[in-house]
């Protein structure tokens, strides 16, 4: 028995296409696709990408690895990648948690103070 994967995806053109709607439309597909609401359908809020986790993750991937850089192939371009993903991400986790995820940290009331 395969357990039901829940994939969250943004309203963009592509994530609507008919390759990719007809691919999780069989009765054996396992994948269930959620889209997120436009900002305007959120109770008037905006969408932020910088509160993302994943989309700072891109950012911190794109200052390690493409800032800067060129790479001669795809190849090359796809091991560097795949090297800071899989080696420098997790070896480095303690030094890129912060921008990857500070917008989830649990602040303790003892450390807010009253300014007058």
């Amino acid at each position: 028995m395969m357990a039901l994967i829940h994939v969250f995806l943004d309203n963009a053109r592509y994530h609507h296409a008919k390759l990719v709607t007809q691919s999780v439309a069989g009765p054996n597909c396992h994948i269930r696709l959620h889209f997120v609401p436009a900002p305007d359908q959120v109770r008037g809020r905006l969408y932020c990408p910088h509160l993302n986790p994943i989309e700072r993750l891109w950012g911190l991937m794109h200052k390690n690895i493409t800032h800067n850089r060129c790479y001669d192939t795809y190849n090359q371009f796809s091991d560097a990648a795949l090297e800071f993903l899989r080696e420098r991400v997790p070896r480095n986790w303690v030094q890129f948690c912060d921008a990857v995820s500070d917008n989830f940290r649990v602040i303790s009331p003892k450390d807010f103070r009253v300014m007058t």
